[in-house]
């Protein structure tokens, strides 16, 4: 497979990641789990974060960007790919995981740092559907299908598995969409950089799912460089929000956890790559072609 650029051709991999990095912000710094007996309905889910800029697991590389693993759905799901295949993939090698593991991939939006291993993954398992937002560049999403995986276009909210929702594209500038799964305790909703504003993704998450309740935020908030004091107002609205715990990395920036840190307390979940969090029981209901 090749992919054409004026005066060059070069292979699809190198493709995504020519767009992915001139995608990229500047100034960046350097197996489903079965149903539980005697309720088929009840799935335990794990996120684990498998590309990020904050360690956790010694083990495990740290590079700018961001990617989670959220397996125990009805499909294994990948959210966001990480700025680059290799770190990501020998970060998957250490935790004992495949490429061949995952069925469903969501990027959060266009930047390099979240796009940048897919095209790895992709050649590794190629048969997968990519949830895009619609504004994703046209030979953007030409280059994911000429592996032979599904393209689909993200513009409203929608239901991606049972219990698994995309807020639709956000923001009016940099287009973005998260996830909000249905938990037994609540929302557990997840965000790439939350360019269009945390708070704002996560009432929509609320909105789409007619849950009140909000049991875990995880992801980039996108508040480095913001005061403290715009960053404790942001926590108080989360508080009001109903969100019981947090989990900023990413692109949250060190003040910013630091502030979470001292307002959520022990709800307060420090996480970095490598993090692995068990999820209250989803309810799967019925399972999604």
């Amino acid at each position: 497979m090749v992919c054409r650029f004026p005066g060059i051709t070069i292979s699809m991999v190198a493709c995504l990641v020519l767009w992915c990095t001139a995608s990229s912000p500047s100034g960046s710094p350097s197996s489903d789990a079965s149903p539980q007996p005697g309720n088929p309905k009840q799935m335990e889910a794990t996120m684990t974060i498998l590309y990020d800029n904050n360690p956790f697991d010694p083990r495990l590389k740290t590079a700018w960007g961001f990617s989670f693993l959220i397996q125990g759905l009805e499909k294994t799901l990948l959210f966001d790919t990480g700025g680059d295949p290799y770190t990501l993939l020998e970060n998957m090698r250490h935790l004992g995981l495949d490429a061949s593991q995952v069925d469903v991939m969501v990027l959060s939006h266009i930047h390099g740092d979240h796009t940048g291993g897919l095209g790895g993954l992709l050649e590794k398992k190629a048969r997968v559907a990519v949830y895009v937002p619609g504004s994703f560049p046209e030979n953007f999403k030409k280059a994911v299908r000429s592996f032979g995986a599904r393209v689909e276009e993200v513009f409203e909210p929608r239901e991606i598995l049972s219990g698994a929702y995309t807020t639709g594209e956000l923001g009016d500038g940099i287009r973005e969409q998260a996830l909000a799964l249905k938990t037994a305790e609540g929302l557990v909703v997840v965000t790439g950089c939350a360019h269009p504003g945390i708070v704002n993704m996560v009432r929509k998450a609320r909105e789409v799912t007619g849950e009140d309740r909000v049991h875990l935020v995880a992801g980039g908030f996108h508040l480095g460089g913001e005061h403290p004091s715009r960053i404790e107002a942001i926590a108080e609205e989360l508080r009001l929000l109903s969100v019981r715990q947090v989990a900023p990395c990413h692109c949250s920036g060190d003040v910013a956890r630091r502030v979470f840190r001292k307002k959520f307390g022990p709800d307060y979940l420090e996480s970095g790559v490598g993090k692995k969090m068990v999820l209250p029981a989803l309810d799967a209901g019925r399972q999604k072609e």
